[in-house]
């Protein structure tokens, strides 16, 4: 088995290279062994608790990985419940509502369509990455052997199309706009489950690439300006009230407002912040640290306690669940709620969007405005291999600033900031600078590169 494949927060790798039916059998079995070593007291007698739910996505070698995942699971003497093809959201949702173990979605995500994977989750749809579990996976996983013999655990179909609908349409409030959205599915999940949920709430939905055909007519990855263009032009075509961009698996989405403008996520944790405190006064609202100074100020201004977490959603879910707050977003395009099992959802953030919108007497734009008050670089790499070293060397440079180490290294100043950290998985550094100014911003940024080098495409 190819180890490369398990990385930070999942399983994930080029199929038939890295990644093939003989692997996915091993993570399965392993999958079962460790999260039914979990469970005690109680659960250990619950004939739910001891099966796992497994979902898989659009791409045309998800069957036949997911159908030896589970024949891993069944050998190790685990139950399965296979949902079908689902968005990620769905097996945080399949956990909680079958009360199982745990539940794995077949998935690459945002990757191209040669690359296929895992995300495990645990029981109470608890992450498992590298720190919660993901590398006993891998231990148990690369020291297996594939058997032929025929497992001792069921398979079960279950369609949980109509309660998973109903939870996430639970969150919409009944004063809806007739508001007029393009969604582009990105040629992933959200092209099935958009008609599913959203067909008849009374929204005019113009569809973008919601076929499924083992192609991506642009990369599944909304964060890439590029992928964004055909939705920006459609929306501003259609006099559209705004334009959204899912992932791959749904989980994430961009959204671009009705003049065909970005609006960054980081931005939209802060519209979204004070929407949320409204009815949860005093809550704490959680977002990474990468986000624009905006937030922080948003949450205090609408009497919320904003708690500053490092990237991952491992670390923005434990944290969420620890404050007991109400929300919290990333700028990767992951939000996240307390209602929600603690987990993140791209329909039911778009369900979110559409009550700010229908609530307010005002476009998104001019929502957004008052938020666009930095200059801010967005997520720029830099090949550096020694990372530590560079890292130090900009502490240093920066000591008279209030320096933080998080996540990498955080520089704060009056009037800007950067924050600086290392990839998991390449010999990259992730730099992100804002400043009051856009002057500032690009003299900070010169300041910077001198000793990072210039950025790579990424």
């Amino acid at each position: 088995m190819n180890e490369s494949i398990f990385k930070a927060y999942d399983i994930r790798g080029l199929y038939g290279e890295q990644l093939d039916e003989d692997a996915a059998w091993k993570i399965g079995h392993a999958t079962a062994q460790f999260l039914r070593s979990l469970l005690h007291g109680y659960d250990r007698g619950r004939a739910e608790a001891q099966s796992l739910v497994v979902g898989r996505d659009m791409r045309t070698h998800s069957p036949k990985l997911a159908d030896a995942l589970i024949a891993g699971m069944n050998a190790s003497g685990a139950n399965v419940i296979d949902i079908g093809m689902i968005d990620t959201p769905q097996i945080y949702f399949a956990v909680n509502y079958l009360n199982t173990c745990g539940g794995v979605q077949t998935t690459a995500s945002h990757n191209p369509a040669p690359y296929n994977g895992f995300k495990i989750s645990g029981q109470k749809a608890r992450p498992i990455g590298a720190d919660t579990g993901l590398q006993e996976i891998k231990h148990i996983a690369t020291s297996l052997r594939h058997t032929a013999a025929a497992g001792q655990g069921t398979v079960i179909q279950k369609d949980l199309t109509e309660p998973y609908k109903k939870h996430v349409l639970s969150f919409l409030h009944s004063d809806l706009k007739k508001l007029k959205l393009v969604i582009d599915a990105s040629n992933g999940m959200a092209g099935k489950w958009i008609p599913l949920i959203f067909g008849d709430v009374g929204v005019d939905i113009t569809a973008l690439n919601f076929e499924h055909n083992g192609t991506f007519k642009h990369d599944p990855n909304p964060l890439v300006e590029a992928n964004l263009a055909e939705l920006k032009q459609t929306v501003i075509d259609q006099g559209a009230d705004l334009g959204v961009c899912f992932d791959g698996d749904a989980d994430r989405l961009m959204v671009v407002d009705e003049t065909g403008c970005n609006i960054g996520c980081d931005l939209m944790t802060a519209l979204l912040a004070g929407y949320f405190l409204k009815d949860n006064p005093g809550a704490a609202v959680i977002y990474d640290l990468r986000s624009s100074r905006v937030v922080k100020e948003e949450i205090e201004r609408h009497g919320g306690a904003p708690r500053r977490e490092r990237v991952g959603h491992s670390f923005m879910k434990k944290t969420l669940k620890e404050a007991h707050g109400v929300f919290g977003g990333e700028l990767s395009g992951h939000f996240y709620y307390r209602d929600n099992f603690y987990a993140d959802s791209g329909m039911i953030t778009l369900v979110h969007v559409l009550n700010v919108l229908s609530a307010a007497d005002k476009s998104l734009s001019e929502l957004i405005r008052p938020l666009r008050r930095y200059s801010s670089s967005g997520e720029m790499n830099f090949e550096v291999k020694e990372k530590q070293a560079m890292m130090d060397l900009l502490a240093k440079k920066y000591a008279t600033g209030e320096v933080d180490h998080l996540d990498g290294v955080t520089v704060q100043y009056e009037d800007w900031w950067f924050n600086c950290r290392p990839s998991n998985t390449e010999p990259l550094l992730r730099l992100n600078v804002e400043a009051e100014s856009a002057d500032l911003l690009a003299a900070k940024l010169g300041e910077l590169k001198s000793e990072l080098g210039e950025p790579v495409a990424h």
